[in-house]
């Protein structure tokens, strides 16, 4: 099951590092082997009939789900923060029709296409080429991007091929499922000698490189802007002749959600477009993006770094260790609590909100007995939020696991007396005063004049507070993805190295 996470109006400053939880997945079956055979059936997706969740189901529910891979060119964490290109472009969707965002990660032996279509995503965004095979189970927006497809070869190799025609003694290795295999395969077909090396579809690019880069495999094939990004921080790399050229880029849909596309096309044209001439044109928007992530002077790859000493995966903040520990201590969910400080602080330790709340927990001084100067150093600010936040769970220790979070989280941020209102409100409505929908509702409505008035503790600001338990919610889930996807990795690959943030 695919575990998500929820974004809104996040951003990590003018700095960007990666946490590379990159699994280089050694694949211990798939040796360099001979051309598979021509005639093969399409694995793209076991689910041909489409859920119907399009625009206004959506809207509805207030909720757009991306499908996306953990790489430096989609989605990432940097110390616990989100970015990545993809990231940001949907994020601007979903702000701009004033959507919560959830973040699904393909996890290992997950099949993007049938998340899409079971309805556990409404879009695949992912630097997917537009490929005929793949417009068999999924509709495409409008492009907004083009990419050259390019040979990338091991340093190890004693050969610098010009051009195609130089690979005939060169292995290329990629997935049966990528639009490079599709391109490598129409090569061959016009008689340029070519050998195609099949790897399980769960080795994404990124890990194919690193294995090129380290000299496993002696080429590969990605887009251009990937492995402008990925040679910034892996050494071994080189360019090699192109074998596509202007390769669009899109997100897919199911076929299903015309509406939705629409709204995509519309949002996608005011930031990519052909002018009269056929030449590209960008919004300062998407020209920022590509700056940021692949072309800048100091682009986001240029502060990564492999380390051999750093533990294989698993780190999702500068704090997990102290989070673990003080988490264990008052009996809550360390990632749950790491997932609070990033919507609290962003890590910071010297955040301040306009409220007086300090710390990487955001403690108001006037709920603490701790001094204000104490409670910004990081653990005892942790310690005694995390203090507070176990107070407010025992206070709801006759709910399940779930809803006492969701609860607590909501007593954390608006207070005990809104969200009593709220659940007196409930019952009013015959609504379970148990149940985080219902209670939810009930503080949406406790921003309209004709509720508060009648509430004890008056107007409260709803919409931030549902927003916020969502939000640290599906952030939570997602923390837990990416940790369940690494170590499964880890566990299958042992002895390949992750990266490391450096300061």
């Amino acid at each position: 099951m695919s575990k998500n996470i929820l974004f809104i109006g996040e951003n990590s400053g003018s700095k960007w590092i990666l946490v590379m939880l990159i699994a280089t997945c050694l694949s211990i079956s798939c040796t360099e082997t001979p051309e598979v055979p021509k005639q093969e059936v399409s694995t793209l997706a076991t689910i041909t009939e489409p859920v119907k969740r399009d625009y206004a189901e959506i809207k509805n529910t207030g909720i757009l789900r991306v499908i996306t891979s953990y790489s430096s060119s989609t989605y990432f964490l940097h110390r616990g923060i989100q970015a990545g290109f993809e990231y940001e472009l949907i994020k601007n969707f979903a702000k701009e029709h004033e959507l919560a965002l959830e973040v699904i990660i393909i996890g290992e032996n997950e099949n993007p296409y049938d998340l899409l279509n079971s309805g556990e995503g409404d879009l695949i965004a992912a630097s997917y080429t537009i490929t005929e095979e793949r417009k068999e189970v999924v509709d495409f927006t409008r492009p907004y991007n083009l990419v050259d497809q390019i040979i990338v070869l091991s340093e190890e190799l004693d050969q610098e091929p010009e051009s195609i025609t130089d690979m005939s003694s060169i292995p290329i290795t990629v997935r049966r499922n990528s639009s490079y295999y599709v391109k490598l395969k129409e090569l061959q077909d016009e008689g340029f000698d070519l050998t195609i090396n099949v790897v399980s579809d769960d080795m994404d690019t990124e890990a194919l490189l690193f294995q090129v880069a380290n000299g496993t495999y002696s080429a590969t094939v990605a887009d251009d802007n990937f492995f402008q990004a990925s040679n910034k921080y892996m050494d071994g790399l080189v360019k090699g002749p192109m074998i596509a050229e202007n390769d669009t880029i899109a997100w897919a849909v199911r076929k299903n959600a015309p509406d939705l596309i629409t709204k995509f096309n519309k949002y996608l044209y005011k930031h990519f477009r052909f002018n009269n001439e056929g030449v590209p044109k960008r919004s300062a928007f998407l020209n920022v993006l590509r700056k940021k992530y692949f072309e800048g002077s100091t682009p986001v790859a240029d502060y990564f770094t492999p380390d051999i000493e750093v533990q294989r995966f698993g780190g999702i903040s500068p704090y997990d260790s102290l989070l673990q520990t003080v988490a264990s201590e008052f009996d809550l969910d360390w990632v749950m609590l790491t997932s609070i400080a990033a919507q609290e602080s962003k890590f910071d330790p010297n955040s301040e909100s306009w409220a007086g709340a300090v710390g990487i927990m955001q403690v108001l001084p006037r709920f603490s007995e701790i001094p204000l100067e104490s409670l910004y150093d990081p653990e005892i600010n942790i310690r005694e939020g995390a203090r507070i936040l176990k107070e407010q769970m025992d206070h709801y220790s006759y709910m399940d696991s779930t809803s006492q979070w969701q609860f607590a989280l909501a007593t954390y941020n608006a207070g005990p007396g809104h969200v009593a209102d709220a659940r007196r409100l409930a019952i009013d409505h015959n609504d379970d005063p148990n149940e985080w929908e219902s209670v939810s509702k009930a503080l949406l409505r406790l921003m309209q004049r004709k509720y508060y008035q009648h509430a004890r503790y008056g107007f409260c600001r709803g919409i931030e507070t549902v927003r916020y338990v969502n939000e640290i919610t599906n952030r939570s889930n997602t923390y837990e993805a990416i940790l369940a996807l690494s170590q499964s990795r880890n566990d299958s690959y042992p002895g390949v190295l992750g990266f490391k943030t450096i300061n």
